[in-house]
């Protein structure tokens, strides 16, 4: 197929379209490196740097078959500071890439959304009828787009599909996690571990968790782009379709400090601190329905996970 993968400079992105291109997928990556990478730019596929309001651009004469959408802004304490940004960002832009889609007749889309849609959840694992009740802007504007979606698809026919999950993992090749602003818990152990931070902050050690921290669910980011290629197939048009992925079970602070001791070998300097207002205690996500309809299983460890993190590290 002809795919434009949004936001496809970034890690998630990259990673993906570089799995979809060795599919022997024809593959444009559109990004305006504001935050991706030209050098993440899987080999094969066109570029196109551009934002993503200019999206109908890179769409000219091109006959897409499909777009997968991951660019976006994704701090979260950012967006508590600075939500005009992300909601003219992730909202703005991807009503932008919707009408370019629809004025050059790309019909199917698979948008990566985030299980931050939810919020704290009731129950866990946290299932795709959930109340969705997100605690910050940056949710909030996910949940914006997924409900965007759902009309475009009752109104112009729009064949969607959106895939919230919680903490990517892990590198695939060249193709790993580096920010500007870390945020994520296996860099910053990892960074630990070689020493460069002095140590790794752990927020709350009192938590009603078998080990007094967070927990939380983890996928490896190649069973990740696997969700994605599998979700081309299942999008329907007229129909919004809406999986959680993850393992349903999660792994918590103190377990992923161990896994990278384990897979490094080395210590991970870290202070347990007091708790960041709004963090529960365990955020897992169900993936009992991705298994069902789309065949997806999971299948990387969290040790595969800080294993290909840590080589790509180290590269």
């Amino acid at each position: 197929m002809q795919l434009l993968v949004t936001g496809g400079a970034g890690y998630v992105g990259g990673c993906v379209a570089a799995v979809l291109i060795e599919s022997g997928h024809d593959v444009t990556v559109l990004d305006d490196l504001s935050t991706g990478h030209a050098d993440a730019v899987p080999d094969g596929a066109q570029f196109a740097q551009l934002p993503i309001e200019r999206a109908g651009e890179a769409m000219q004469g091109r006959g897409f078959d499909a777009v997968l959408h991951f660019a976006a802004k994704s701090l979260v304490g950012e967006s508590t500071v600075a939500p005009d940004r992300y909601w003219h960002a992730n909202v703005g832009g991807t009503l932008a890439l919707l009408d370019a889609m629809r004025a050059h007749g790309v019909g199917r889309i698979v948008f990566s959304s985030s299980a931050a849609t939810y919020g704290e959840p009731e129950s866990v694992p946290i299932l795709e009828s959930a109340p969705t009740r997100p605690t910050n802007p940056y949710g909030a504007t996910k949940l914006a787009v997924d409900l965007a979606l759902g009309s475009y698809c009752g109104a112009f026919g729009l064949a969607a599909v959106s895939l919230r999950y919680f903490n990517v993992a892990g590198a695939y090749g060249r193709f790993g996690e580096r920010h500007a602003t870390e945020t994520h818990l296996i860099p910053l152990a990892l960074q630990a571990a070689a020493g460069q931070r002095a140590a790794l902050s752990v927020f709350g050690g009192d938590y009603p968790t078998p080990d007094g921290t967070c927990v939380r669910d983890y996928i490896h980011v190649l069973d990740l782009a696997d969700a994605h290629a599998r979700a081309l197939g299942a999008a329907a048009p007229g129909e919004h379709r809406i999986y959680n992925l993850g393992l349903g079970e999660g792994s918590s602070v103190r377990q992923v400090i161990d896994a990278v001791e384990r897979v490094t070998g080395r210590p991970v300097p870290h202070a347990v601190e007091a708790r960041r207002a709004g963090d529960p205690a365990v955020l897992i996500a169900s993936g009992a329905k991705a298994r069902a309809e789309l065949g997806w299983a999971p299948t990387r460890t969290l040790d595969q996970m800080v294993a290909d993190a840590w080589a790509f590290h180290q590269r």
